[in-house]
This record gives C-alpha cells, sequence and structure tokens, in this order.
C-alpha cells in the first residue's frame, strides 16, 4: 500500500484579519447583486404566509410580531366561544383568539404543530390561531387576482387583496384591520 501524499499547506494571508473580513465580504455581496432592488421592488409585496381551514391567507411582515408554538391555554369563564383564553408568553399574559372560530364560526382542531401569530393590537398584542403556517411569501402585482375569489364572508372584511401563485389564490389578510374591529375587540360573551 502506498503511502499517503502529504498535505500540501496553505499560504497564510498575510494581510490584516479586517482586510480578511472585508474581502468575504465584498465576495459575498457579488453573490447577492441586485438582491436589496429586489426586496424593494415597485409591485412587490412580501409577507408571511399561512392557512385558515381552506384558505390560505397571507399577512404582512410588519403585522405579525412573532410566530410561536401553540402556549398552554387558560380558559376565562364568561368570554366567547371563539376565545380560548389567555397565555402567559415570557411573564406577559396574551389572549389567544381562535380565528378560525372568530371568522367561519367552526371551531379549530388543536394540533401538536399548532402555530399562533402574535398580532399588536390597540391595549396590547394578542394571539390568534393559524391551521398551518407556510413561511414568507413573495408576490407580484402580475399575480393579481379580484380579492372577491377568497373574500367571501366576513373574510371579505380582512382581505384586501389577492395573487395566483402556483395552484392556489393566496388572501391578503390584514390583522391591523382585525384587530380594530370592536367585535374582535369585545371578547366577553
Amino acid at each position: 500500500m502506498p503511502a499517503p501524499r502529504p498535505r500540501r499547506a496553505r499560504p497564510r494571508d498575510q494581510r490584516s484579519p479586517f482586510l480578511v473580513l472585508a474581502d468575504y465580504e465584498q465576495r459575498s455581496l457579488a453573490h447577492v447583486a441586485g438582491l436589496p432592488e429586489q426586496l424593494d421592488a415597485p409591485g412587490l409585496w412580501r409577507g408571511v404566509a399561512y392557512r385558515i381551514g381552506s384558505r390560505r391567507l397571507a399577512s404582512g411582515f410588519d403585522e405579525v410580531l412573532e410566530i410561536l408554538p401553540m402556549p398552554v391555554v387558560t380558559h376565562i369563564p364568561g368570554s366567547m366561544p371563539w376565545m380560548l383564553g389567555v397565555a402567559n408568553i415570557r411573564g406577559t399574559l396574551l389572549p389567544v383568539v381562535d380565528l378560525k372560530q372568530f371568522l367561519e364560526g367552526e371551531r379549530t382542531v388543536l394540533q401538536e404543530k399548532q402555530r399562533v401569530l402574535v398580532v399588536h393590537q390597540p391595549g396590547g398584542d394578542v394571539a390568534v390561531t393559524i391551521d398551518e403556517l407556510y413561511g414568507q411569501r413573495s408576490f407580484i402585482d402580475a399575480q393579481g387576482v379580484d380579492a372577491a375569489v377568497i373574500a367571501d364572508g366576513r373574510y371579505a372584511h380582512f382581505v384586501e387583496r389577492a395573487y395566483r401563485y402556483g395552484d392556489f389564490d393566496w388572501g391578503v389578510f390584514s390583522l391591523s384591520r382585525l384587530a380594530r374591529t370592536p367585535e374582535f375587540r369585545q371578547a366577553a360573551a
């Protein structure tokens, strides 16, 4: 068996650590040329995508404060059926709302991998359940479709526009409008 060949030592970079890092930065930026322009391109909309019931929705990044696993919820007697209760999130009590039940009247079947979106609401944040989280989605104006395709019933108050992506219609759901709705803010039965 032949002896392994000795490894050649790489020549040591004689530049200062700052110059080496600056060079790495320049080379990495070269691989994403144009990215800042794409993020702020006219006609581009980006947000967090999720599903409620059979509807695929997305809400702007500025409306979703946090995405969390379903917290332990303490029921509040005398509250609306869609108000699941309150949860202690890092020392802060947040109301937890079954968004599907609020919008459709049908209770969400809670699962092990359930997620909630934390939304800012005047007077304090609120967590709303979603059926499935898809992550980040980007849409362009050319993908726009009539919002009526997805915005029927109570959704009509909150779906501002819609896009067709792949085989699905995606509604842009206004969580800030939801948080300002008097019925949503009044959870006492």
